[in-house]
């Protein structure tokens, strides 16, 4: 069993994978102040609760953008299993094509959801992570990175909006019931969630139109499932990209399998 772990700005999601079926799914808040102990308490309870014990974890694969929590959350899971913990990044074999100025700059987290989307769906595609921030990433018909686009993400978005103003309250991410509010937090909430989703729209539109033909439209992320059905374009969303593409990684790294390095 294969332990994934990706560590994000706000969230860390962790997975196991038998095969190619997903075991469980959890998320746990990124903190630079929790101690390897404390994270590996969390693991073992998220393991403990899904019926997983230590022993049954022959190796790990973990991607993420927090370097100050990457080496801690290592150390967290080294204190459970001797397993072998690949972290992603130089010298490691994706089997991704990456076509941009410098590619060791290309986050870790895009580079696992490109591995993913393409093994899982037709090229060319855009794939929108919504997360902290609002990414997408261009992928050629040939399946390599192209490159991509970096947004304010939509919980960002609405925070900055509340710490500015005296009078506006924090908010939720339920749909609202109309476009036009008829009090303060459903216009907080529509004017978010639809420009949003106005905007995903409105790129997919400009990255095609930069392309030369349409695109496979994958969203995925901690917000993806709350903005995509609000959106004209058709978007497949998949919650688990990021485990997949973790998954086929460690494959790759394990098994011998060709690919190019990040």
């Amino acid at each position: 069993m294969i332990l994934a772990i990706d560590i994000g700005n706000t969230n860390i999601v962790m997975g196991a994978f038998e095969g190619e079926e997903i075991i469980f799914r959890e998320r746990m808040a990124s903190s630079q102040k929790t101690t390897d102990l404390e994270y590996a308490v969390i693991i073992r309870t998220a393991l403990e609760m899904n019926k997983i014990t230590t022993e049954m974890i022959t190796g790990a694969v973990m991607s993420s953008v927090v370097p100050s929590i990457t080496n801690t959350f290592k150390r967290a899971v080294e204190k459970l299993t001797d397993a072998k913990i690949i972290v992603v990044g130089p010298g490691v074999k994706t089997g991704l094509k990456i076509l941009i100025d410098d590619p060791a700059q290309l986050g870790s987290d895009l580079v696992v959801d490109a591995v993913a989307g393409v093994a899982e769906y037709p090229t060319p595609q855009i794939i929108i992570d919504m997360g902290t921030a609002t990414t997408f990433s261009v992928i050629s018909s040939e399946g390599s990175y192209l490159g991509g686009v970096i947004s304010t993400g939509m919980a960002v978005s609405a925070e900055d909006l509340f710490n500015r103003t005296s009078q506006l309250p924090r908010i939720s991410f339920d749909k609202p019931k109309k476009v036009i509010g008829k009090n303060t937090v459903d216009c907080m909430k529509s004017g978010i969630m639809y420009s949003t989703a106005c905007s995903i729209d409105g790129m997919i539109e400009k990255l095609e139109e930069e392309l030369g033909e349409k695109c496979t439209v994958i969203a995925t992320g901690g917000l993806a499932g709350v903005v995509t059905p609000l959106c004209k374009r058709k978007i497949i969303l998949d919650d688990d990209l990021m485990l997949k593409g973790l998954a086929l990684i460690y494959s790759r790294n394990c098994k011998g399998e060709k690919g190019e390095n990040i």
